[in-house]
């Protein structure tokens, strides 16, 4: 599965610590057309490489990634 156009969701639902990133914030890496402007630079954290997009994840559109993802989220931030 490829990245939808115009999502943006795994670089705003998650937090970030590599990154100082907060859940629920866009990353300051995420260009204004909802892209990562760190995709395929070696400055782009592992976590941000190793996340894949999946129809689990991604869902039927942008709303479904960012609710999936802001409750994978809730779920970890206790652990």
């Amino acid at each position: 599965m490829d990245c939808r156009p115009g999502c943006g969701a795994c670089c705003i639902a998650p937090s970030i610590s590599t990154l100082d990133k907060p859940a629920g914030v866009a990353c300051a890496h995420l260009a204004a057309d909802l892209r990562c402007t760190l995709f395929g630079s070696d400055r782009r954290p592992s976590c941000c490489s190793g996340l894949q997009p999946s129809a689990e994840m991604c869902g039927n559109h942008r709303d479904e990634a960012l609710a999936w993802l802001a409750r994978l989220e809730a779920d970890t931030a206790a652990c």
